[in-house]
């Protein structure tokens, strides 16, 4: 009989096998490989991988200047400057966490993230200057170290004290003997749910998630070294879906954007030659919108990341159109942005385009390094089977799911039960194996005892021409409990009225699922374009219809 070989004896992890993973080391290859590349575009300014790179262990050696080491968290409040791009790299550098604060957020939120946080130093660009000096007033804690971003496209006639970045950067050595994390379970960023009811969760995220889905972007959209990426999704929102990092990763060229402007975003692809970019349903339909209205066609090749629940079919149909070919992605905070996507068939290009649009418009399958993804039954944790009516919970399971929020160890435990993430969104598997969401455990409406999937609507009403955007939610009704209530955006000029777009429902739906009240307006959305549908409920609520 042979010796069993015990393959684990004596053989152990050394400096010369074993380098924990940690997204920094893409910038520093970056910075070797392709020093004369542009890195970083905004406005006149440009900046190289060396450049890039030379300034990123600039804010390394400023950081520790100001005593931030280990463990200590840094917050920014920022636009897609290259400042933002720069503390992805720089704050990790000294092994502190980065916590990217969302910029609409009221002073309130902000200074609940500064204290929960317990964020050491800010820093601030001066349009957020009179958010942020409210919130500081508001701290119970400690109040940070703030240092100001000076921009030379807005005014700076307000700052807080008179630290200033750009000024500080050129005082610090470029500290080039920073070390990889000696775990890569060490936290690397910090992001806050939207917190619709109560106070945000906070969204512990490592190093080791991080390289692994910012290496992920790259095999999913097949990216080249030769990508020019524009910024058009906001770098606070999950770290940018990783992109920084998987920028650096591949030597590619940022294009920095300080806010969506559907016409300037034009110029900008035109101008750069941008081939990529990412962003929610809205972001997508006003660039198409703007191009439709400019009437003057994009001549290069642009690919787009969609991400939503459901996008709306219009959005696909619109921008292919115009020359930009969309994948939708599907994720959330607690899985570093996209954890699946929707991969496209080669046999899917011989359809007809109503069908592809239908195909495309699916939560798909695994992100290429993400473990797991399956729909479950929330109570057995069985499977659902793969017939497309089957409605079960879509949870996560891997490396590139978040190590739990931030000192809420009951929101942990319930978010991890059952040795999986729950997404807390209700989907159906196709009999091709790709999933699609059919709701939000939180919106599905309950009338006279039957389910009703607010995005089934939703989808249905996105059909009409005139409609831009919409959003479904449950009505309190003495009869049924519950009946769907439609906020609907029309475009511009449009003059459709409530009682068409009821007839144009009942056309193409059941008539238990069709709307019993319709209301026009502007809908609110966040700073990453979701519909905040908790203040549409408050307006059903208070009566309020705009």
């Amino acid at each position: 009989m042979s010796e069993i070989c015990h393959y684990n004896d004596a053989l152990e992890k050394t400096a010369a096998n074993y380098v924990p993973l940690s997204p920094l080391s893409f910038i520093r290859r970056a910075a070797a490989v392709y020093p004369d590349r542009t890195a970083l575009i905004y406005d006149e300014r440009r900046y190289s991988w060396h450049q890039t790179y030379t300034r990123c262990c600039r804010l390394a050696s400023l950081l520790k200047h100001f005593g931030i080491t280990k463990g200590d968290t840094v917050a920014v409040m920022l636009p897609n400057v290259p400042a933002m791009y720069e503390a992805h790299f720089g704050v990790p550098m000294v092994g502190a966490v980065l916590n990217a604060i969302n910029i609409r957020l009221d002073p309130e939120a902000v200074a609940f993230i500064l204290d929960h946080s317990r964020s050491r130093l800010l820093l601030v660009d001066p349009e957020y200057v009179e958010v942020v000096e409210k919130a500081l007033a508001r701290l119970e804690g400690p109040v940070p170290t703030v240092i100001n971003v000076s921009d030379p496209s807005q005014a700076m006639d307000r700052a807080i004290g008179e630290l200033e970045y750009e000024t500080l950067l050129a005082d610090q050595p470029a500290w080039d003997d920073w070390q990889l994390p000696a775990d890569e379970w060490d936290a690397i960023a910090l992001g806050y749910t939207s917190g619709t009811t109560g106070n945000p969760k906070g969204v512990v995220t490592h190093h080791r998630g991080a390289y692994l889905n910012a290496t992920s972007n790259v095999l999913a959209w097949n990216l080249p070294p030769s990508v020019v990426y524009l910024w058009t999704l906001p770098m606070f929102h999950c770290n940018g879906w990783c992109f920084p990092w998987t920028l650096a990763a591949i030597g590619a060229t940022n294009v920095c954007l300080r806010r969506v402007d559907p016409e300037h975003i034009l110029t900008l692809i035109r101008q750069h030659g941008v081939s990529h970019f990412c962003g929610a349903p809205i972001v997508h339909a006003m660039i198409a919108d703007a191009a439709d209205a400019a009437q003057e066609p994009i001549e290069h090749k642009v690919c787009g990341l969609i991400a939503g629940a459901a996008p709306p079919a219009s959005v696909f149909h619109r921008m292919e159109k115009i020359g930009i070919e969309l994948t939708h992605v599907y994720g959330l905070t607690e899985t570093y942005g996209p954890a699946s996507i929707c991969v496209k068939q080669d046999s899917w290009g011989q359809l007809a385009l109503d069908e592809r649009v239908r195909l495309n418009g699916r939560q798909g399958v695994t992100y290429p390094l993400q473990e797991s993804i399956a729909v479950l039954d929330s109570v057995t944790m069985e499977p659902v089977p793969a017939d497309g009516q089957t409605v079960g919970e879509i949870m996560f399971r891997g490396n590139i799911v978040m190590k739990g929020y931030l000192r809420n160890d009951a929101a942990t435990r319930e978010a991890f039960s059952g040795g999986w993430f729950h997404s807390g969104d209700l989907a159906v598997v196709e009999p091709d194996g790709y999933l699609k969401i059919r709701d939000r455990l939180k919106d599905v409406i309950i009338s006279g005892g039957e389910n009703i999937s607010s995005l089934e609507v939703e989808d249905i009403i996105q059909r009409h021409g005139d409609v831009e955007q919409v959003a479904v939610v449950a009505m309190a009704d003495t009869k049924w409990g519950e009946v769907p209530a439609a906020f609907v955006q029309l475009r511009p000029g449009s003059e459709l009225s409530e009682d068409a777009l009821i007839r144009f429902c009942r056309e193409n739906i059941s008539r238990f699922k069709v709307p019993k009240k319709i209301i026009f307006g502007q809908l609110p959305t966040s700073s990453t374009g979701k519909i905040q549908k908790f203040q549409l409920r408050q307006r059903l609520e208070t009566g309020a219809s705009d």
